[in-house]
């Protein structure tokens, strides 16, 4: 058995609250730039105390409608600027927020409303609302239907005024009052429930304290990372603030005096971080995989001659950032090289994405190495952490001198780590948290009898504290022949390729290891052009091309130098379409939903180990 832990470097009083956190820094600093947001076709400024006067208005609408102290408030909206005034309004008038992914299908909100018991709802959109009202109202809106155990009373919709009608509601509810709720919350008082978006089973609701939320902010800015959320830095937060990651980093900008702006259009982010010029970008690992792929396409859609230098200078930064991990550091060489492709490529994809990013931060799911080697020679490091909705987020994270590629860091302050005999990675610390809404037996197997969190993740300690991550308990594979596979290292490095938008690598229980591939439309657009086929030939025509096939096969090669000949892809299958979230095959943070797609294309499976 191994184990870590990293003290804490912060103290958390009875009422400490990340929301009380906000109020301190409005009182030293009330006209820094918190956020800046769209109004009428301009993006404006919002000082930390015009934040924390608006919270304390949407507060007293919350109030007005009923909302008492220990109430569940559900907030199903995409990334906005709304999202946040709400989620510490919530706080303000001493309830506790429900978030809800505006993906999220018919039965996921219907269980979120009625597990949790949310007196109040906020959508963003009619269609948002027509969902609620369909599930849990009658249909005038208002009173819960017979057959219905919500406890819903009332649905806001932003885009339809829902934030000034609350706003107005509260004009007769005193500062004093909310005053008093912000008082009489206690550290230890449920701030949130969080569903797990899970790839398996019914979602569960993690209950996360005020304490959790505090102490993960703080763990964060007390970690040598929370240099980034320093007055003056920016980010553009564009990841669903549903999920714990992007929620996390936010709070942690807005308590810290960073700025930051939201965006939850993803088709046209490139526009906005060119306009934001962003110093942090936090995505998920595709995200990061669609920059890099984006600038190999852009490329080659100029000609050969320039996807070959392209191709010079990818590998020319991941010898450079290797090399900067080696004690001799770039040879003279490599330093030279380095320098030609930064005037001519590298530089040009820094400017794609803002041209003032410093840092990033990746989570959800494994990176591929050479891509994190890739933007660290660029001038743009990724730091992977790890950490999971029952911690509030990061349990730990890379950074600076200590980033260590292949790993995903240091425990943050606060947090012990320990890994089981048998490789299981638990977590104990000030971020955990308390439990699983209603469900005690779920809660009983979740910890040990030291109080550690039992993740279900494989990994490992080095000396230095750092964690790397193997695999997962339930997702490893056995063959035929009793070979263990963890299908994570490989999915990784494939869904590197530009052509490949999703692996599913199979075989448990098979007599090989076997991959389902979906591609990725942008980039089959482009191949069909270079190699000669009407742009509108529909992808699932071209799955059988033996020159797909070859591209697919040589990226199956590349995977597979990094394991062992039974660890090996041996066939492949390549599906007609892409996952998709909306197809419930994906998670908001674009992982897997294993057991969804393993018997959604059971048949394409099963052709695979038929097929002689």
């Amino acid at each position: 058995m191994q184990e870590f832990s990293t003290p804490a470097k912060y103290d958390i009083g009875p009422h400490d609250t990340v929301l009380t956190a906000l109020l301190g820094l409005a009182q030293a600093r009330p006209y820094g730039v918190s956020f800046t947001r769209p109004q009428n076709f301009e993006w404006v400024n919002v000082t930390t105390k015009d934040f924390v006067d608006e919270v304390f208005e949407v507060a007293k609408g919350l109030i007005a409608n009923g909302v008492q102290q220990g109430d569940r408030v559900a907030l199903l909206s995409e990334t906005r600027y709304e999202w946040s005034l709400l989620d510490f309004a919530i706080w303000a008038a001493g309830a506790a927020s429900v978030p809800i992914y505006g993906s999220s299908s018919l039965s996921q909100v219907r269980w979120a409303i009625e597990d949790s018991g949310a007196v109040i709802a906020v959508t963003e959109t009619r269609d948002h609302t027509e969902i609620m009202k369909h599930l849990v109202l009658g249909p005038d809106g208002k009173p819960p239907l017979s057959d219905s155990p919500s406890k819903l009373r009332r649905i806001l919709e932003i885009n339809s005024s829902g934030v000034d009608t609350l706003k107005f509601e509260g004009r007769d509810i005193s500062d004093d009052e909310v005053w008093e709720r912000i008082r009489t919350t206690s550290s230890d008082d449920l701030a949130s429930i969080v569903y797990t978006s899970g790839t398996t089973g019914r979602p569960k609701g993690c209950m996360l304290t005020h304490h959790n939320w505090l102490a993960q902010v703080l763990g964060l800015l007390t970690h040598p990372i929370g240099q980034i959320a320093r007055p003056g830095n920016s980010m553009v937060t564009f990841l669903p603030l549903a999920h714990v990651l992007a929620r996390a980093v936010s709070l942690a900008f807005v308590v810290s005096g960073g700025t930051q702006s939201h965006w939850s259009n993803f088709k046209t982010i490139s526009v906005e971080l060119q306009r934001n010029r962003p110093n942090l970008i936090l995505g998920v690992p595709r995200v990061f995989e669609k920059v890099r792929n984006a600038a190999a396409n852009n490329a080659l859609d100029r000609g050969p001659i320039q996807a070959a230098t392209f191709a010079k200078a990818e590998q020319v930064a991941i010898d450079y950032s290797k090399a900067m991990d080696e004690e001799d550091g770039p040879s003279r060489r490599l330093e030279m090289q380095h320098s030609i492709f930064e005037k001519l490529i590298y530089k040009k994809i820094r400017s794609a994405i803002g041209g003032a990013c410093n840092y990033a931060i990746s989570g959800g799911s494994a990176m591929s190495h050479d891509l994190l080697h890739f933007f660290r020679g660029i001038g743009i490091p990724v730091y992977e952490g790890y950490g999971l909705t029952e911690v509030a987020a990061a349990a730990a994270v890379n950074f600076g001198k200590d980033n260590v590629i292949g790993t995903v860091g240091q425990p943050v302050g606060g947090m012990a780590v320990k890994i089981n005999d048998d490789g299981e990675i638990c977590l104990r610390g000030e971020q955990l948290f308390t439990g699983y809404w209603q469900n005690d037996i779920a809660t009983a197997e979740a910890f040990d009898s030291e109080g550690y969190f039992n993740t279900g993740d494989l990994g490992e300690l080095l000396d230095t504290g750092h964690i790397v991550i193997t695999g997962r308990k339930k997702d490893l594979i056995v063959t035929a022949g009793g070979k263990n596979v963890s299908p994570g290292p490989l999915e990784d490095k494939l869904r590197a390729h530009p052509l490949i938008s999703q692996a599913l690598v199979v075989g448990d229980g098979k007599p090989f290891i076997a991959v389902l591939i979906a591609l990725d439309e942008d980039a089959m657009l482009r191949w069909k052009l270079g190699h000669n086929f009407p742009e509108n030939k529909p992808t699932k025509e071209l799955v059988t091309d033996p020159m797909l096939r070859a591209e697919i096969q040589d990226a199956i090669n590349a995977a597979n130098a990094s394991v062992s000949h039974a660890e090996s892809i041996k066939k492949f299958y390549i599906l007609d379409r892409d996952l998709t979230e909306e197809g419930n095959e994906l998670t908001p943070t674009m992982k897997v939903k294993r057991n969804i797609v393993v018997n959604r294309f059971a048949e394409e499976i099963d052709w695979i180990y038929r097929k002689k």
